[in-house]
């Protein structure tokens, strides 16, 4: 019988840092084996045939791998291995969410991480997110870019860091930036299904998670260090960034820094003026961690100016100037009872200082806000008991208080949250799973002072009492097909912008109008999927539907206000109607080649009129072709998007386009230390093409040709 060679490096998921000391069992032989401190192994077996390979490390989950001696030819194997803080795949500070099958298969299709985030960093979250199946970016130049999902946006599409809501401004208007660097980011989730009430009464949208694990949920057994740097051509954007991960005693610690910066955007056609960004994060977190347990502090603050262009109907000529800062501190706690029934009790509470500026030439201030909120939550989790396999229940809270100043005539206001919600899931039966959730919020908004409005009568404080509900079903074919339903109610509140705006907005070039008796939004959502999933091919397929009761937006008038000459903007609750579908494959063929494929498409419509709903982006696909070796992998990939000419009445159309671009990456590893490199090009022929969901297509179109080069260092 011939010897069987077996060698290659075990690695960390989400740092790619190898991992020394690993056990390693093979099925079959009474021989076991170790990786070496740099995580590299090799050894030889005597059998033919299946087998199967354990990796067991502390502190890590245990990993399978599966080969056929008689068929396979293995020369170098990369196993990566997550961390027992990452036990839910949906939610990673998910420690947090019970895990479900509902969350397996979003698992598929729905995160971001290790190479392939590295690989599509952008200079925003938004732009690192746009080739994702159902996401679109919202825009107002490259710093105010903020994802869309299925055509909805604004606080319907909720963005969380850590699992805690980004507080600021960046859902109400598209000049308003979100106030996260990607760069430090170790994973991104989308979130969608009944967990999203968790977070959010919103059932239609989702949840974009950002995850940092800014306060550490265990101890590493070493300092660890992360370096790294970010590189485009475009606008001759650099960044530098820093995090050191430092265990002492019980206690853990982390600490961050980055700095960006980036000139005006170049397209085809020339340079986009006044679209710069400039941009510090530092932040500190620790941990005291136990046996049952962790607490933990941190502090984050995000600094940025960028630049709002100019130079179309209702702008400002040379364009507007917005200094943002955010600083927020965060309390995390965790207790694990390991009880019968309760599981562990999860606590979380920050606070957040966001000011916001907005300069005029000559420094002259046009608009200024600065929101401090408090927020947070508390979760208990619990066992199987009867039917119920797991389950949470969990109380939040968040109070606003909403200051404005300049040329913004929206009356400072405050706004009190109180919410009650569970999530349960059901124990399998036959070949179904099933999963619920329930939210009821109660929201009290009220106006600091009276004020003198022109298109309002009054201002007047407002009480909202909604809930929401969400369900869902899957049913197993067989353990590599899946199909599904999931059937929601959605609610949301309007904001203290959609009741009581009345004035011009300065970076916006609009002029708004809120509408004090907004009801709250509801509406019915439903969603059917089919998943195939195997060792060389994975499929999935989305319809969804959602039918709106009080859909709010705000709308363009078509008519000007003369005393500023800006469009006028009205905010409305209509009927609407949004659906759609959504396809994404990947293909893995001779062992080392890949053919990645995903489509997503929105329908909107206003029902009482039958005309299209604004903002809703055209039909898009991306396409990506891939080799794989050893420790690097080259690509080549088209993203395609059709013509959008169902657009609102003054709304403009876009025309479709094809760009193409490419992608190569490779990884160095010498003993403890991991070097990545990420190259992509993009737009390669510097084709002529705009963005439907720029507020600023009009003036110039997106990017040429550009040259994105990332390079991280892990030890």
């Amino acid at each position: 019988m011939p010897d069987f060679t077996i060698s290659g490096i075990v690695i960390d998921e989400v740092t790619s840092l190898p991992i020394g000391n690993v056990l390693i069992e093979v099925n079959g032989s009474v021989n076991n084996y170790k990786t070496s401190a740099d995580g590299k192994f090799n050894f030889t077996v005597s059998s033919s045939g299946n087998l199967k390979i354990e990796f067991t490390a502390a502190g890590y989950k245990s990993y399978s791998k599966k080969i056929n001696t008689s068929e396979d030819t293995i020369q170098f194997l990369l196993i990566r291995m997550s961390e027992f803080g990452f036990r839910t795949p949906l939610i990673t500070i998910t420690d947090d969410h019970p895990k479900s099958k509902f969350d397996d298969l979003l698992e598929l299709s729905n995160v971001l991480k290790d190479k392939e985030l590295q690989k599509d960093l952008g200079q925003t979250l938004a732009a690192t997110l746009k080739n994702e199946t159902g996401i679109s970016i919202r825009s107002m130049g490259p710093a105010p870019s903020r994802p869309v999902f299925r055509g909805l946006s604004g606080d319907r599409v909720m963005i969380t860091e850590d699992g805690v809501k980004i507080s600021d401004l960046s859902s109400t208007s598209p000049d308003h930036a979100v106030t996260m660097d990607p760069f430090t980011i170790e994973k991104i989730e989308v979130i969608r299904g009944p967990k999203v009430l968790l977070k959010t009464p919103a059932t239609i949208g989702g949840i974009i998670n950002a995850i940092r694990n800014e306060i550490p949920q265990h101890l590493t057994n070493r300092i660890k260090l992360r370096l790294g740097s970010f590189y485009e051509t475009t606008n001759k954007g650099y960044l530098l960034s820093g995090v050191t991960e430092i265990p002492v005693s019980n206690f853990q610690f982390r600490l961050e820094g980055n700095y960006r910066k980036a000139s005006d955007m170049t397209s085809p056609e020339g340079v986009l003026k006044n679209s710069y960004i400039n941009t510090i994060t530092y932040s500190g977190g620790s941990s005291y961690i136990f046996d049952k347990g962790y607490t933990g502090i941190s502090g984050r603050q995000y600094k940025s100016d960028y630049g709002i262009p100019g130079g179309f109907v209702g702008s400002h000529p040379d364009g507007v100037d917005i200094t943002m800062k955010r600083n927020q501190y965060n309390f995390k706690f965790n207790y694990n009872f390991h009880g019968n029934f309760w599981d562990h009790i999860d606590a979380d509470f920050s606070r957040v200082n966001y000011r916001h500026t907005e300069y005029e030439s000559d420094d002259l201030i046009g608009a200024e806000y600065k929101i401090i909120s408090n927020l947070g939550y508390v979760n208990l989790f619990h066992n199987d008991n009867g039917i119920l396999k797991k389950g949470i229940g969990g109380i939040s809270f968040e109070n606003r208080d909403f200051n404005i100043g300049g040329f913004v005539f929206t009356p400072p206001s405050t706004s009190d949250n109180i919410s009650f919600y569970v999530n349960e899931e059901f124990k399998k039966t036959g070949r179904f799973y099933f999963e619920f959730s329930g939210r009821y919020n109660y929201n009290f908004i009220k106006p600091k002072q009276a004020v003198e409005l022109s298109n309002l009568d009054s201002v007047y404080s407002r009480v909202f009492n909604t809930f929401s509900l969400s369900a869902s079903a899957v049913y197993e074919i067989n353990e590599r097909m899946n199909i599904g339903i999931n059937l929601s109610r959605s609610s949301r509140v309007p904001t203290i912008e959609e009741l009581y705006s009345d004035g011009p907005h300065l970076a916006a070039y609009s002029y708004e109008i809120g509408n004090p008796d907004l009801k709250d939004e509801t509406g019915i959502g439903s969603e059917f999927f089919a998943y195939y999933s195997d060792k060389s091919f994975y499929g999935m397929l989305t319809f969804f539907y959602n039918d709106m009761r009080n859909y709010i937006i705000p709308r363009n008038t078509g008519e000007i206000n003369f005393s500023t000459l800006l469009p006028i903007y009205q905010t409305v609750g209509i009927g609407a109607k949004l659906l759609g579908i959504e396809s994404q494959l990947e293909f893995k063929f001779l062992n080392k080649f890949s053919f990645d494929a995903s489509l997503s498409y929105t329908y909107g419509e206003i029902n009482e009129t039958k005309s299209p709903l604004p903002q809703i982006p055209p039909l898009k696909s991306f396409l990506e072709f891939k080799y794989s070796g050893n420790n690097y992998t080259i690509g080549i990939n088209s993203e395609i998007a059709s013509a959008q000419e169902r657009v609102d009445e003054f709304e403009e159309p876009t025309a479709g386009y094809i760009i193409f671009g490419a992608s190569g990456q490779y990884t160095l590893s010498y003993r403890r230390s991991v070097h990545n490199f990420s190259l992509n090009l993009e737009n390669i022929t510097n084709r002529i093409y705009r963005n439907h969901l720029s507020r600023i297509k009009s003036v110039l179109p997106e990017p040429g040709f550009g040259l994105r080069l990332v390079y991280k260092f892990l030890f």
